[in-house]
């Protein structure tokens, strides 16, 4: 019987963490999503703290890439080109299989850069 309830609070202990993990996940991606909406809104100083503050966060690979995209059309626009290859490099790092969004791929000054780093050069 001990044994019993030994591997009982096991797996509830290991289902506690599995939970853990999971509540930490929403809320970066929660916090990724407010980011985004500031983004789309054009407040993109409020949009690049929170989007930086997300990456703080426990993000999936594919939420990091699109934080880490985001945050390189921030410095695009504002003329910070180092920043936005790094920011397009660390989201590839996150997802080498992302892609731009046809209207984002035409963008003259990011769609460039980000065409210039897959090739690789």
């Amino acid at each position: 019987m001990r044994r019993a309830r030994a591997l009982v609070l096991v797996a509830a202990c290991t289902g506690c963490a599995q939970f853990g993990e999971l509540v930490d996940t929403t809320k970066a991606h929660v916090k990724m999503i407010a980011g985004l909406r500031q983004f789309d809104s054009g407040n993109h100083e409020a949009a690049a703290k929170t989007l930086s503050s997300a990456l703080g966060m426990k993000l999936s690979a594919k939420d990091r890439a699109t934080t880490h995209k985001h945050l390189a059309f921030i410095h695009c626009t504002v003329c910070r080109e180092r920043e936005c290859r790094d920011e397009f490099r660390k989201a590839l790092a996150a997802d080498p299989a992302l892609d731009l969004a046809p209207a984002e791929a035409g963008h003259p000054v990011w769609g460039p850069i980000f065409r210039s780093l897959r090739a690789g050069k």
